[in-house]
């Protein structure tokens, strides 16, 4: 049986596919179209994952998306009665969505030469948030676990709670749109000068410079309620809230905003964005970071007490805030976390496929899904085609040697770009589309930003760690393979890797496997070996844009900074003179 999962018309646009229970592709429809968050119909991840199965179009039993307009169809009609006026935008929008819903075979045979009556019946569509806690529990390692879908908003949800058991997953609960925390947040973060969307992760690392001051103010805007929900006072949002999302022309997610008059007088002045951030803003954000933690770990610990499950799976735009997820197992019962690689709307893909293969066909289980490498791959003579073309100088060496001069690069102080088998699946670098650097230098942050990132300064920069050794370096001791949590580094090793120390002495870290990731693993042990650290600074191989996809992309984004070495598979390209 092959089934293609689709997020479709609504940001980070993905497509994935399995065959026979099995992943084989996953990919963002942005790797392709470079446009961040791209959010029209996934037409160039679809292709790439038929040709990584090796089938036509017409082959897929199902296509899965991750959208139900007929969800919550009451509720929905309650609410614009009760806001016809401040409703008007919305309801065009969610018109003009719902008919593109509709129309998914009409697109599948635009984009292939199959006729549209070749797909009737065979388009499933699922909840918005069904689909997210999917991609959670049935990639998961748990037979049972309770499961939890948080963000901004979908199919007039925005927070779901249930509970998955072996192939079926049962909703426990739900909350309406628009009482959201991913609301909350992405208010603040424009009230901070953030005004894009996805920049969330900005105000997230900013909160460790300031102090969470503002919490009598902030519990006022969010209020938690007996039955472990809660609501926002809606006086602090403006009506743009009650359907805050666009897309341009480019199909790029544009927010209206979100805050009210009310908001400004209660916490200032919105910043301008080429504003100095102040220790006020710094002193906001930990505020706003601290109430987004406080209403997690209530739902959190309503929701441990309604099943008594210490299995979590935990999925939906929140679940990036990779700080707060690091703190689940020191402030809820929960004692094993899941959280896929995608677990933003990218992810909605898997799991609607996922839904459809389990909740609907009653299929097996498959083994949990721990490696996120899904996306594109080139060999060596790909790559050394291109270069040949555009007259770039290159050496072949095999992985030792490379090694050998990756980590004597960094060790001297030189950024290296690493892109190395398939892509991964998902906002972070893991290892196959990175940029590396020392750990240990104190200037490495400052060297990055200069270089190449060109970013702000509180931002920080992430530590791959050999998975054997993660109890040597973080408090909690937990495998982390997609990046996802935040944990305190001990306190006497923090001068041992500076450069991925966060302000507050944690790291957002991931744990390298040698069985899931054999070949950054051994780079890793080769600086280990030199060094005696089992540690890599890693951050995304990108330049403020989607993380490379492409060789040429890559090798532009080495040509266009001061990268001092670029590695593809087996190909060595460097500013570093030899001996």
């Amino acid at each position: 049986m092959i089934i293609i999962g689709i997020n479709a018309y609504h940001a980070d646009s993905s497509a994935a596919i399995f065959v026979n229970g099995k992943l084989v592709a996953a990919i963002e429809e942005e790797r392709f179209t470079r446009i961040k968050h791209w959010a029209g119909f996934p037409a160039l991840a679809i292709e790439f994952c038929i040709e990584q199965a090796g089938i036509s179009l017409d082959k897929v039993d199902y296509f899965a998306i991750g959208r139900d307009s007929k969800a919550k169809l009451f509720n929905k009609l309650g609410y614009l009665l009760k806001n016809p006026f401040s409703s008007i935008g919305l309801i065009i929008e969610r018109f003009q969505n719902g008919r593109k819903i509709s129309s998914i075979e009409k697109e599948l045979s635009d984009m292939s030469s199959f006729n549209e009556s070749i797909f009737k019946g065979k388009v499933i569509q699922v909840e918005h948030h069904r689909s997210h806690i999917a991609s959670a529990f049935f990639a998961s390692p748990f037979d049972k676990a309770a499961c939890l879908s948080i963000d901004g908003s979908g199919d007039f949800s925005t927070t779901m709670l249930g509970v998955g058991n072996n192939n079926e997953i049962t909703i426990l609960d739900s909350l309406d749109y628009p009482h959201s925390l991913g609301i909350f947040y992405s208010a603040f973060t424009q009230l901070l000068g953030f005004p894009h969307y996805g920049d969330e992760y900005k105000v997230m690392g900013m909160a460790p410079y300031g102090k969470a001051i503002y919490m009598d103010q902030m519990e006022k805007v969010v209020k938690l309620k007996l039955n472990g929900l809660f609501e926002l006072d809606l006086s602090y949002f403006s009506s743009g809230a009650k359907g805050n999302i666009t897309y341009d022309i480019n199909h790029q997610p544009v927010l209206a905003r979100m805050y009210s008059n009310k908001m400004i007088q209660h916490f200032g002045l919105p910043r301008n964005p080429n504003e100095p951030l102040t220790q006020y803003h710094k002193n906001l954000a930990a505020s706003v970071q601290k109430m987004t933690e406080n209403i997690l770990f209530h739902i959190l610990n309503h929701l441990h007490k309604a099943t008594g499950l210490d299995n979590l799976c935990l999925a939906g735009g929140v679940a990036q805030n990779s700080v707060a997820n690091g703190k689940i197992s020191t402030y809820t019962p929960f004692k094993n976390v899941y959280i896929p690689s995608a677990s933003h709307d990218a992810g909605i893909s898997i799991g609607a496929a996922l839904f459809a293969q389990h909740q609907i066909l009653k299929t097996n289980r498959q083994p949990c899904i721990l490696n996120a490498t899904t996306g594109t791959s080139y060999t060596n003579e790909a790559i050394v085609k291109l270069l040949t073309e555009k007259g770039i100088i290159f050496t072949l060496s095999e992985d030792d040697l490379i090694f050998d001069q990756v980590t004597d690069c960094i060790i001297n102080g030189g950024v290296v770009g690493w892109f190395s088998g398939r892509a991964e699946f998902g906002p972070r670098a893991l290892g196959g589309r990175s940029i590396i650097a020392d750990p240990r230098r104190k200037d490495a942050k400052e060297i990055l930003n200069q270089k190449i990132k060109r970013r702000e300064g509180f931002r920080p920069f992430a530590p791959s760690i050999l998975k054997e050794y993660v109890n040597d370096y973080f408090e909690g001791g937990e495998d982390v393979p997609f990046m996802e949590k935040v944990f305190p580094i001990k306190i006497d090793r923090q001068n041992e890797i500076p450069a991925v120390t966060h302000f507050d002495g944690t790291g957002r870290v991931q744990t390298v496997d040698k069985d899931i990731s054999p070949r950054f693993w051994a780079l890793i042990e080769a600086f280990r070996i030199k060094t005696g650290i089992p540690i890599l600074l890693n951050t995304s191989f990108n330049e403020n844009e989607p993380i490379v996809n492409l060789p040429l992309e890559a090798l532009n984004c080495y040509l266009r900074t001061e990268m001092d070495m670029l590695v593809m598979e087996n190909i060595v390209i460097s500013r570093i003179l030899p001996n």
